[in-house]
């Protein structure tokens, strides 16, 4: 025969009451998470473009587009001055200067769609184009420079202080 050990006094912590505790705590934490996998599966199709499709050609033309670019060789260099314009140089493949372009740019605000700028660039000879523009703070520049034939597009980040 075994003896039962004693019970223990009202209001005491046993290890069967940390036990219960525990369990109950897990099994609270593993309901909630249960209940909110279940509200996001039936509220998120899983789809991420209204028109997937149409987003993944406009995708794949961007990508023919890149290789085109690379094929090209060409290379982009962009300063500032004073804050007051946007000098972009453009070379080819052998680092030749490229000066007969049609160049165009917006600059836009990294965190905002206000301060919309389009740039207007003008030959400074040399493969370089000047565009007056109010620089203060981060500017994001996108340019498209373009010969008859051929199409480079150019992305920077412009800081100004």
């Amino acid at each position: 025969m075994t003896a039962a050990s004693p019970p223990a006094p009202k209001g005491q912590i046993t290890g069967r009451h940390v036990l219960v505790g525990v369990v109950l705590f897990f099994a609270l934490v593993i309901a909630v998470d249960a209940v909110f996998m279940a509200l996001a599966y039936r509220t998120f199709s899983g789809q991420v473009a209204s028109n997937p499709y149409e987003a993944g050609l406009a995708f794949n033309r961007t990508l023919a587009q890149r290789q085109r670019e690379d094929a090209l060789g060409w290379t982009a260099a962009v300063e500032t001055r004073d804050g007051q314009a946007v000098i972009v140089g453009v070379r080819d493949a052998a680092g030749r200067p490229l000066g007969h372009l049609s160049l165009t740019g917006t600059l836009e605000r990294p965190a905002t769609e206000t301060g919309r700028q389009v740039l207007a660039f003008t030959p400074m000879g040399g493969g370089r184009y000047q565009a007056p523009a109010r620089l203060d703070g981060a500017w994001d520049l996108r340019a498209v420079a373009r010969t008859p034939k051929d199409v480079f597009e150019l992305e920077a980040r412009l800081v100004s202080r």
